[in-house]
């Protein structure tokens, strides 16, 4: 199994086998007795489930896992998928000390901290592993203090983030690291997290049962997060032995009404990976342009109750913002970019009000594809040659022998006119006079259409009469 457990021993590294004394004994306990995502932590290679595309022979993680390797990594993946589990077990593999950082609750003042105490372990010969998770939230500064650490490989960094590193870490820190990405566990994946966890003596210990529509319902809810998964399951068992453990010597069996009250959400037709996720997006989008508000909320409903990644719900309002409502509402593709931000920076559950608000707006906004039908149309002009020369008066004229080409020569500045509009040739000669953008009477196109009729008929004017 391959996932980043919640909880109490976040950032513990897996138990090593008793051996004697109180550390040994303390260490038994915390496998024993903690949330089932923590006692269900993979402690080695071979319980491992997922992200085998990392893990071939001889590959870096391999490498890093079984011992051998000496690379710092940026591990990037979404929630639940490994992260902390390769951290935990490169240290276990090291044999050296394993420091832990979030990003959430660290500054530059801890980070030069545990540099500090593993420079003077790497004296006495031991390596530090340092995780540090969610390292996208760490400042420049932050990160900036790491580099040295890492180059002079005083600790072994092993960092997590959900975003795309290209984008979110410095780049003299990504130079100095391998960057892998993790994928969401499929629902087989999930499956065999789930079944493993009832039978295993550290999980459920075949206490309970699960019936097969239940184990469904969780893959479902599951999203590719194991830890999500096992959660609901620790809690579902709860409920099934809270109800049938003084019932005699049968084995407590998890019902799917065990798992809609374990995580208060109904069942719902919906398959992620087939018809219905295609299904219902595809009516939740029709629901939108037709203008159904009610219609709407409800596919949305669907898709939150049955799990559905977040961010893909937005990412398809973003779209439809432009796709569908366009200039007819400017206010709409703001209005689905924020909900898109509140899901990345709040998250669920409380996400879905954001999602909902955005729903809302674009069902009930006016619409209009004129956006559509102008790019379209500007594209196939472009795809069919239509892309003469730059007028040499809009030419770059900012380095020296520009000016004897004729580049920027009588350009007229919009500013210089007391109406902000002056009558200038834009487009190369050949596309003189095409209209790609035709607003509709629709909300604010309405208003657009008035003033672009009286826009074209002022900037077009000496080309007109040529």
């Amino acid at each position: 199994m391959t996932f980043a457990p919640g909880g109490d021993g976040l950032f513990d590294p897996p138990a090593p086998p008793p051996t004697s004394g109180s550390f040994a004994d303390s260490q038994t306990r915390s496998a024993t007795s903690g949330p089932l995502a923590v006692r269900m932590r993979p402690r080695g290679l071979d319980e491992i489930v997922g992200q085998q595309h990392l893990l071939a022979a001889g590959s870096p993680l391999r490498r890093l896992i079984e011992g051998s390797g000496a690379a710092s990594v940026m591990l990037y993946g979404p929630p639940g998928t490994g992260k902390t589990t390769m951290a935990s077990l490169i240290s276990t593999a090291t044999g050296g000390r394993f420091e832990a950082l979030s990003a959430l609750s660290s500054g530059v003042k801890e980070v030069r901290s545990v540099i500090e105490v593993a420079r003077r372990a790497l004296i006495d010969g031991r390596q530090t592993v340092l995780f540090i998770d969610e390292v996208h939230r760490f400042s420049k500064t932050q990160q900036d203090a790491l580099l040295d650490a890492v180059e002079n490989r005083i600790v072994l960094l092993v960092a997590a983030t959900t975003e795309n590193p290209s984008f979110s870490v410095v780049s003299p820190l990504l130079s100095r690291s391998l960057v892998l990405q993790l994928q969401p566990l499929s629902d087989d994946d999930i499956r065999e997290v789930l079944t493993r966890a009832v039978i295993d003596e550290r999980g459920l210990a075949g206490s309970v049962e699960i019936a097969e529509d239940a184990l469904d319902h969780i893959v479902a809810l599951s999203g590719g997060d194991a830890r999500r998964g096992l959660t609901a399951l620790e809690v579902a068992a709860g409920a099934a032995l809270g109800r049938d453990g003084d019932a005699g010597t049968s084995i407590p069996t998890i019902g799917l009404a065990d798992v809609e009250s374990a995580v208060n959400r109904a069942a719902v037709r919906y398959d992620r990976d087939g018809d219905q996720h295609y299904d219902v997006i595809s009516a939740f989008i029709k629901s939108i342009r037709g203008s159904d508000v009610d219609a709407a909320v409800h596919y949305l409903a669907r898709m939150i109750s049955a799990g559905e990644d977040p961010r893909f719900i937005a990412r398809r309002l973003m779209i439809h913002a432009s796709e569908d409502v366009g200039m007819a509402d400017p206010t709409a593709i703001g209005v689905a970019v924020a909900a898109a931000q509140v899901v990345a920076l709040v998250g669920m559950p409380e996400a879905r009000l954001a999602l909902t608000q955005a729903t809302i707006h674009l069902a009930s906004a006016p619409k209009s594809g004129a956006v559509v039908s102008a790019i379209g149309a500007a594209m196939a002009d472009v795809a069919a040659g239509k892309a003469g020369a730059v007028p040499p008066h809009l030419r770059d004229g900012h380095y020296p022998g520009a000016a004897a080409l004729g580049n920027a020569q009588g350009y007229r500045y919009p500013h210089d006119d007391p109406d902000g509009v002056v009558t200038q040739q834009y487009p190369p000669d050949e596309l003189v006079g095409t209209d790609y953008y035709e607003p509709t009477d629709h909300g604010h196109e309405r208003e657009i259409s008035a003033r672009l009729g009286r826009l074209r008929s002022i900037v077009r004017r000496a080309t007109a009469r040529r």
